[in-house]
């Protein structure tokens, strides 16, 4: 990366934050460009990169977007479709660029079951949110406009965790969830027992970005995720959480019940009725999972053979149960990230 100049989208959120850090530990240049410096909704949002930085832009990360599960349409399409169009249109003014990442996210390629490979997909599976539609839309809009671009598409899994410690900075809906089941307020988890979870740290997830962007591996699609037979079920990361739990006295002390495991039907009904419930603490627990709750019914045989292919032996994918007790125990101790670890 001799001379690489990173200019990293969302650099002042969490993936974003992590990436432009590991470029500058190398000694490079990095452009950092958060919403202060544009809106992606805007109509130019990168005016203010000057034309002699974009004479000297090798490597764009594009991680800016609206990753919240229960965005609306409008607003999906704006920043995380219309986003991308207007990187790209960045990159095309950039001589030397020699790498292009957008961030995307497994979740892409929708209600699709069953294998998934580090291709494009079409939509006809659907999707559980506006997210999901606006990230497989996105990628579809750099395959279709992007032909002259050296793109990668970087779809990244469920980050739980900063490291292989458990220690968490930033909470997503995989934290919060966890919180409501701590003090009781989630009584069901929506979901199949066999379908597969993607969970992996913040230091992976930012460690394969500049990988796969160093080293001018070919345009395509690639996993950031671990595969397959690396990867819990949801009815093993559910025993994981529990007996993390069970070893705080306060929680056994309340005994608290663990959520059931609820089908499809059970969910529909209660999610069709959430604002009908009496209590704003079970609405709360309900509309924490109610968007996101149809892909817990979908096992997706993640394969990630050009990742691997690029990380070579430093792919060692930690194990994963391990990785959930840790983040239980981080999460207690810390009381969800308030104090700090004992």
């Amino acid at each position: 990366m001799a001379g690489a100049v990173a200019l990293v989208t969302g650099a002042g959120g969490y993936v974003g934050g992590l990436v432009a850090r590991r470029y500058r530990e190398a000694g490079h240049e990095v452009l950092a460009h958060g919403r202060e410096a544009g809106d992606l909704s805007s109509p130019d949002p990168f005016s203010g990169v000057t034309d002699e930085q974009r004479r000297r832009i090798t490597h764009i990360v594009h991680s800016a977007a609206i990753t919240r599960f229960d965005v609306g349409r409008e607003a999906a399409q704006a920043v995380n479709v219309g986003g991308v169009e207007k990187v790209m249109g960045l990159a095309r003014g950039c001589p030397r660029l020699q790498s292009l990442g957008i961030l995307s996210t497994v979740y892409s390629t929708g209600l699709r079951g069953g294998p998934i490979t580090e291709q494009l997909y079409d939509g006809d599976a659907g999707f559980a949110n506006d997210y999901e539609w606006s990230k497989w839309a996105a990628e579809q809009r750099v395959a279709e406009v992007g032909r002259d671009l050296p793109w990668r598409i970087l779809r990244v899994a469920t980050v739980v965790a900063d490291d292989e410690s458990g220690s968490v900075t930033q909470h997503n809906a995989f934290h919060e969830t966890l919180k409501l089941w701590f003090n009781g307020l989630l009584p069901l988890v929506p979901g199949d027992a066999g379908a597969r979870l993607y969970l992996v740290t913040g230091d992976f997830v930012a460690d394969a970005v500049v990988r796969v962007l160093e080293r001018g591996v070919p345009t395509g699609v690639y996993h950031l995720a671990h595969a397959a037979p690396d990867s819990l079920t949801l009815g093993e990361a559910l025993d994981v959480v529990s007996d993390a739990f069970e070893t705080v006295e306060v929680y056994r002390r309340r005994r608290v019940p663990r959520p059931l495991l609820g089908d499809r039907e059970t969910f529909a009904m209660l999610a069709s009725g959430v604002d009908a419930f009496g209590g704003g603490l079970v609405r709360q627990s309900l509309r924490s999972v109610v968007p996101f709750a149809r892909q817990l019914f979908v096992d997706k045989e993640v394969d990630n053979t050009a990742l691997r292919k690029v990380l070579g032996d430093t792919y060692r994918p930690p194990d994963p149960a391990t990785l959930v007790h840790r983040t239980c125990e981080w999460l207690v101790a810390t009381k969800w990230g308030r104090h700090a670890v004992a």
